[in-house]
């Protein structure tokens, strides 16, 4: 006999729990990513208050994990290993990668983890930049308001502090400087990372897991070259030797951020980008509120309106996408995807 058809509740609940499962496990995770990297860069280890001053070596730890699962899923799936594109253009992913991330590290020693997440929700202003010279992209008067409202409140944020936040690395203007700077590195190479990505995906027939496999492979090598020329590695291994909690925060966060990525992907296979969007801005928000509890940030009422600026904006945007009539579909790629290592953080 046939299966009986599912009805319209069982359809509803079962698209409720893939709903949940794919929430709950992108919050989950990043946010304990996110506390993750605030704990091993600014709170100091051991009796003698030490600090994890290695940002490349986290680097390296987290890209050989998800090189090792890309790998491992590659192969269970009986799919090629073989790369798709020329190595170079996997090496030039891996290296903006590299310096996005490092850059996301280092940043940390200078600004707290609030100012550091609400800046990043910038990211459009570098895309749209690099989407315009490297994709010929035109962007509508919609997207460059919400850009511009965005960038007003993240500055607001950044610019009245509810007062001086404690860094072990800088002090004063000097910190804000230095800090600031490194976010709009971080900005710019992720913008770049991104769009490359997209041209890259709509040049070659590709995997996800075969680029993100190539692409974090890459990186492994280029972090474990750039620690061993700045003689890092064994001081960082020394380090995690001789602090078994940071070598355990260590695990962790590269544990959960490889584990993003299957929620990630799982997500926008399931419900679409815009849906990922909004969740993605959740997380931020999140983030943000457990950092303030956690590690005792205090927001000025200038900060708190910076962010209801910027977290007004962004979901404004993607409900005006939600109730906007859908444009034609362009033609579909070979591959139908984007860019898989737009999450990796």
């Amino acid at each position: 006999m046939a299966e009986p058809l599912p009805t319209a509740d069982g359809v509803k609940e079962n698209k409720l729990r893939k709903g949940v499962f794919a929430v709950s496990g992108i919050l989950i995770t990043l946010v304990i990513y996110g506390v993750l990297q605030e704990k091993i860069m600014r709170v100091p280890y051991g009796v003698n208050k030490e600090y994890f001053k290695y940002s490349l070596f986290l680097v390296f730890c987290n890209r050989i994990t998800t090189s090792a699962v890309s790998a491992g899923s590659l192969v269970a799936s009986k799919k090629a290993l073989d790369p798709v594109a020329p190595v170079y253009k996997y090496c030039l992913v891996s290296v903006t990668n590299i310096l996005t991330t490092t850059c996301q590290y280092e940043a940390l020693k200078y600004v707290s983890f609030p100012v550091q997440t609400l800046a990043k929700c910038a990211k459009m202003i570098p895309v749209m930049i690099w989407g315009t010279f490297i994709m010929q992209k035109k962007y509508k008067g919609f997207d460059y308001l919400v850009a511009f409202l965005v960038t007003l409140g993240c500055s607001i944020f950044i610019l009245f502090p509810a007062g001086t936040d404690f860094s072990p690395y800088g002090k004063g203007r000097e910190n804000t400087v230095w800090g600031i700077s490194l976010m709009v590195g971080y900005l710019g190479f992720d913008g770049f990372t991104s769009t490359f990505q997209d041209k890259l995906f709509k040049g070659y027939d590709m995997e996800i897991h075969n680029q993100i496999f190539y692409t974090t492979l890459c990186s492994c090598v280029l972090s474990l070259t750039g620690l061993i020329f700045q003689g890092h590695l064994l001081l960082a291994v020394d380090f995690v030797y001789r602090h078994n909690d940071c070598f355990l925060d260590i695990v962790l966060l590269s544990t959960v951020a490889t584990a993003s990525q299957f929620f990630i992907s799982y997500t926008i296979r399931t419900f679409g980008a815009l849906t990922f969007a909004a969740i993605m801005t959740t997380r931020q928000l999140v983030s943000i509120m457990l950092s303030c509890i956690w590690f005792s940030h205090p927001l000025s009422w200038e900060q708190w309106i910076g962010a209801i600026i910027v977290f007004g904006s962004l979901y404004s945007k993607t409900f005006w996408k939600k109730v906007s009539p859908a444009p034609t579909p362009p033609q579909q790629t070979e591959n139908g995807s984007s860019s898989p290592l737009k999450g990796i953080p």
